[in-house]
């Protein structure tokens, strides 16, 4: 069953988007490819796995769409040509003859049209594959809320009649971006959970990851794509020293390098580099060459931080947001001492997005506490406490102030 599930996973995505395009109706879309496989399901452990896996799904799902179109007399003007379409016959060899027309849909599902909570949601539903309760679990929303809310998208799309398409060449650097933001935003969630028992959601890191191979493979010379994926890779490559065997927060310096994924890490640096490469680095790109300087060294000691610190440098030009400008805060503490990180922080602190951003409390009062001035670091991991959004960081913040007290 490995084989047959490891076509549904690569399948769906690109029979949903290819249905999708057709019918201009992502809900019948949904049904008849879920039918398709569900067929399979009976038919191929009996018969064998065909030789055209998604060819045949694709002739399923297509004869399904119409006996269903059949039905409703809504679509009866689109029978008589879909009808053809149905009977036509599925390509003969499986892989690219199928049409992957899953960029249209990466497009589609985040389209600024639709509400920033809505675009992930969807985007996992429809190319990642997950159903309606995964989506809920990876959002910490309730079932309920997550069906109302993909429900909601799709009305979005049909009503508006967002078209199923890639934008043409002058729109595609305003829209690309927000496709890249969408999955990211997955990743960050399955890097470091916002809420739950567990540091990470690697289910959720994985789906990203998934997601970014597959829109690299359709648009292979878009650099912020490659950059991207380099990013995602190099920070997932560490994933299984980040945390302790109870649950609990390893911080970089204290990781066993010896548990960071190799293989990861050479496939992020030689994105690394074609990302780099050709003109201007965009903003995904320099954040996956700050990451490729941290997996290269040797041990955090070696850690090139004058070279981090200059990244940091372009990436603020690029995006000067007060995240940006914490990580710096945070890699300039390295290079030149807690005092001129701890400065730095400091004239971040009116800025209200960090207000209430716990990585800002845990950073103030860490570099606080290496400098000694230990009743401010004491207040500033009651704070981090207070803003901790997962068990292991409220676990983290308990064992600094349980620290702070013991001195």
């Amino acid at each position: 069953m490995d084989q047959v599930e490891a076509v549904f996973r690569e399948e769906r995505g690109r029979l949903l988007a290819a249905l999708a395009r057709r019918f201009g109706d992502l809900d019948l879309a949904e049904e008849v490819t879920s039918e398709a496989i569900e067929t399979a399901l009976l038919r191929w452990p009996v018969d064998g796995v065909p030789a055209n896996p998604g060819g045949w799904l694709m002739t399923t799902a297509r004869r399904r769409a119409v006996d269903r179109l059949r039905r409703d007399q809504v679509y009866a003007a689109k029978l008589a040509i879909l009808q053809i379409e149905a009977e036509r016959p599925a390509p003969q060899a499986a892989g690219d003859e199928l049409p992957d027309e899953r960029l249209q849909l990466f497009f589609t599902c985040a389209h600024p049209a639709l509400a920033p909570e809505d675009r992930g949601a969807l985007t996992l539903r429809c190319l990642a594959g997950l159903t309606t309760p995964e989506v809920a679990r990876a959002f910490l929303v309730p079932t309920a809320t997550m069906a109302k809310r993909i429900v909601r998208a799709k009305k979005k799309i049909r009503e508006a009649r967002i078209p199923f398409r890639v934008p043409d060449a002058a729109e595609l650097p305003e829209r690309l971006p927000g496709v890249l933001q969408v999955i990211y935003s997955v990743f960050t969630e399955g890097y470091a959970a916002s809420a739950g028992p567990y540091l990470q959601r690697l289910d959720l890191a994985e789906d990203a990851v998934r997601l970014a191979r597959i829109l690299h493979r359709l648009l292979p010379a878009e650099r912020e794509v490659t950059g991207l994926l380099a990013l995602m890779l190099l920070i997932h490559a560490r994933r299984d020293a980040r945390s302790g065997p109870d649950g609990g927060i390893v911080l970089l310096e204290d990781q066993d390098r010896g548990h960071w994924d190799d293989e990861l890490i050479a496939e992020g640096r030689d994105l690394v580099v074609r990302a780099l490469t050709g003109g201007v680095a965009g903003p995904y790109a320099v954040q996956a060459a700050i990451n490729a300087v941290h997996d290269e060294a040797a041990d955090f000691a070696g850690t090139d931080w004058p070279q981090i610190v200059a990244l940091y440098d372009v990436l603020l030009e690029l995006d000067p947001s007060p995240v940006v400008a914490l990580n710096r805060a945070a890699a300039v503490a390295m290079r030149d001492g807690a005092e001129a990180g701890l400065a730095l922080l400091d004239t971040l602190a009116d800025d209200p997005r960090l207000r209430d951003y716990h990585p800002y409390a845990l950073a103030r009062a860490d570099l606080l506490e290496r400098l000694g001035r230990l009743p401010e670091a004491t207040e500033a991991y009651e704070r981090a406490l207070a803003l901790a959004g997962s068990e292991p960081e409220r676990a983290q913040a308990r064992d600094r102030l349980a620290r702070m007290r013991a001195y």
